[in-house]
């Protein structure tokens, strides 16, 4: 009698440390190099001019300066008749902001009608997605 209560002790252990693993392995947070949803569509909040659309906005975790960080990927298409530049902001729940000029050199032309042009953000020290993230995307005077 004792024989089959230690068998199925030992059983319910295993049964429940596969359990553990299987349970920790789905709480696991998105790998490096892989992109994801930056945050739930409800706590994204966009303001985008009528001469853009947002074409991307994704998130991975890759290295910066040292330590795996949050980047942001933002794609921005010109839907207007005319060259455009854009000035992209991103406010994050945390109190972090990152944003930029697209293209950031005017150099080689502003962003053409029809045309996407990409640009990838990265936050230091932020190695998760944020809960809210406000996205401002204004055209450049020109």
């Amino acid at each position: 009698m004792k024989r089959s209560k230690f068998k199925f002790s030992w059983v319910f252990l295993m049964v429940t440390a596969g359990v553990m693993v299987l349970a920790g392995c789905m709480t696991q947070g998105p790998k490096p190099g892989e992109p994801f949803s930056c945050a739930k569509p409800s706590g994204i909040h966009k303001e985008i001019a009528p001469e853009a659309s947002l074409e991307d906005f994704s998130c991975v975790i890759k290295p910066y300066e040292g330590t795996d960080s949050l980047h942001l990927n933002v794609a921005v298409k010109n839907i207007s008749t005319k060259d455009q530049r854009f000035r992209v902001q991103l406010f994050l729940s945390n109190g972090k902001a990152v944003g930029g000029l697209i293209p950031e050199k005017t150099k080689d032309g502003l962003v053409k009608p029809g045309q996407t042009a990409k640009f990838t953000y990265p936050v230091k020290g932020m190695n998760h997605s944020p809960e809210q993230i406000d996205i401002f995307i204004k055209t450049m005077a020109q």
